[in-house]
């Protein structure tokens, strides 16, 4: 199988999650919106589910619903806003998840203002404060921390300039639920389970009291042996956060170091120091990024890129467009529990000539 280095698109499933949804499945199967024996169950362990996730996240039970992913998440937050204040215009980061832009305004940007980041890809909060001004907003939206480069957001500020605003505030944690506490002030949270080891097709978002939103549609019969292995999943990888935030980010930063030091001509990108611990992100130059990621592939190490030309896009990343920085030789690391510094290691000795033959197939 290799070396997983992706966690930032999934996390392997946590041991946990497994163990909860084949317990989960035996009880969990009926509609829990019935009213008989086994539909009761059900909701025991789907309330039970929402419990564990909303203590994991410091909010309410009833603050707290499942999704069927990170997306659907992001989705109901801005229609459920927009439904309920009567204003279709979003502000939001030009470093958002592509779900939180196309939910927003789409292609045409139409409903929706872009606010721009620093080189290392924070927000201007100037921009911010001044995009707020419009009296047809309905949501800001500021990530946690950005998902192809790590930069973390001063969601703080953010959310006391959306609240002089008036404005609620859409954080997508994604990146961030499981391994780091998200600051306080935000109107709305969503997150994505496959992020932190549970089931593909579960999400969560998190509505605050007090804010105006409506359910833009109907939630469905939920997936409850899938949402108890998320839940059951988050609250391990919680449990062990602080440990692994530790190891993690020494690893990071000895891939910092030694990626600048031992590849020519390459740049790490994104902040270095107000960042995730288990992202890190670089673009070498005179490299076809694709080409570079499967090259990587055959030696033995599953890595990711926001390289232009990717095998589901022929666009760039908007990400790097908007911080300004090279949109292709992209080469994104990201850690998770099972990369021991043996297989970092392994792959900072791989890197340099992967690199040298990926240039020289180029001409270089």
């Amino acid at each position: 199988m290799g070396v997983y280095l992706d966690s930032a698109t999934a996390a392997p499933p946590h041991p946990v999650a497994r163990q909860a949804f084949l317990a989960a499945v035996e009880d969990g199967w009926a509609d829990p919106g019935r009213l008989y024996t086994p539909a009761r169950r059900a909701r025991h362990l789907l309330d039970a589910a929402r419990e564990t996730a909303a203590a994991v996240l410091g909010v309410r039970p009833d603050e707290l619903q499942f999704t069927r992913g990170g997306t659907d998440a992001v989705r109901r937050a801005v229609a459920g806003v927009r439904r309920s204040r009567g204003r279709r215009l979003v502000v939001h980061s030009a470093v958002e998840h592509s779900s939180v832009i196309k939910a927003a305004g789409g292609d045409s940007g139409a409903d929706a203002v872009s606010v721009p980041v620093s080189r290392t890809g924070v927000v201007d909060l100037d921009a911010l404060e001044k995009a707020l001004s419009s009296p047809e907003v309905a949501l800001a939206a500021v990530q946690s921390a950005n998902h192809e480069v790590g930069t973390v957001q001063p969601v703080a500020a953010a959310a006391r300039i959306c609240a002089d605003a008036g404005v609620p505030l859409l954080v997508d944690a994604a990146q961030s639920l499981g391994r780091a506490s998200v600051p306080a002030g935000w109107s709305l949270l969503a997150g994505s389970a496959r992020k932190w080891g549970g089931p593909a097709g579960v999400g969560l978002l998190v509505v605050r009291k007090g804010t105006r939103w409506e359910s833009p549609w109907d939630e469905g019969t939920p997936d409850v042996p899938a949402v108890v292995a998320a839940a059951a999943a988050l609250r391990a990888v919680a449990e062990q956060a602080d440990s692994e935030s530790v190891r993690q980010d020494a690893l990071v930063d000895e891939i910092r170091r030694t990626v600048a030091a031992t590849v020519p001509d390459v740049e790490v990108v994104g902040e270095p120091d107000e960042r995730l611990p288990h992202i890190v992100t670089f673009s070498c130059l005179y490299v076809d990024g694709e080409v570079l990621l499967q090259a990587l592939d055959r030696a033995g190490f599953a890595v990711s890129s926001g390289s232009a030309c990717t095998s589901d896009t022929l666009r760039p990343s908007h990400v790097l467009a908007a911080m300004g920085v090279l949109t292709h030789g992209n080469v994104r690391v990201s850690l998770h529990s099972g990369v021991s510094t043996e297989d970092v290691r392994r792959f900072l000795d791989v890197l340099p000539g992967v690199v040298a033959d990926a240039r020289a197939e180029a001409g270089l």
